[in-house]
């Protein structure tokens, strides 16, 4: 017997999905020969072959019209799990801006997610880029707040054990999030991580 809404299989779906359409993209630009295989040493800036980044495997087509269908697919499931996050919470949270704050802020990472897809990196780098910050960047803001907002409102009585978990994927996040941006300054490392 099922003891949980449906509703709460989105964001699994949202990440499965999400992360099984970007390896269709890697194996679309590696098949077309755009980026050079994971397990190979990059060859450097010869321009014979790129480095299988997300960004770089999704830059050229056929690949880049898969990389926007699925930025695009995500961005809307995520459209969709944040105002319904919203309105759960809505009459249970005593800072109603704290929710308010945290769904806006959530949006607009998905309208990041729409700039990064529809934008490719090599031809529009600048847009590009501000939608992976406003992707990576609100969406890490999101997490910490539904952290503490799962800390707070207690739904089911399960607010401790799920506002710790919560809390500790916040932190991977923000290490990883820290992690891209610091690599990114050594750009023989990481160009368009």
């Amino acid at each position: 017997m099922r003891t949980f809404s449906l509703w709460a299989l989105l964001p699994p779906i949202f990440s499965v999905g999400t992360a099984a359409g970007l390896w269709m993209v890697y194996f679309v630009a590696l098949y077309n020969e755009k980026v050079v295989a994971m397990s190979s040493e990059y060859r450097g800036k010869n321009g014979s072959l790129y480095p299988p980044f997300i960004s770089v495997t999704g830059n050229f087509p056929p690949a880049s019209c898969f990389f926007s269908q699925v930025m695009n697919m995500g961005a809307f499931l995520g459209f969709v799990i944040g105002l319904l996050r919203y309105l759960q919470l809505k009459k249970k949270i005593e800072k109603p801006w704290l929710n308010y704050v945290s769904a806006a802020g959530f949006l607009m990472g998905c309208f990041g997610m729409t700039l990064v897809g529809n934008f490719q990196l090599f031809e529009e780098m600048l847009i590009h880029n501000i939608g992976t910050l406003m992707t990576f960047g609100l969406g890490t803001v999101y997490c910490w707040m539904q952290s503490y907002i799962t800390l707070k409102v207690n739904l089911s009585n399960e607010g401790k054990a799920v506002a710790i978990i919560r809390f500790l994927l916040s932190a991977a996040i923000t290490i990883c999030v820290a992690l891209k941006y610091a690599l990114l300054l050594n750009p023989d490392k990481m160009h368009a991580a």
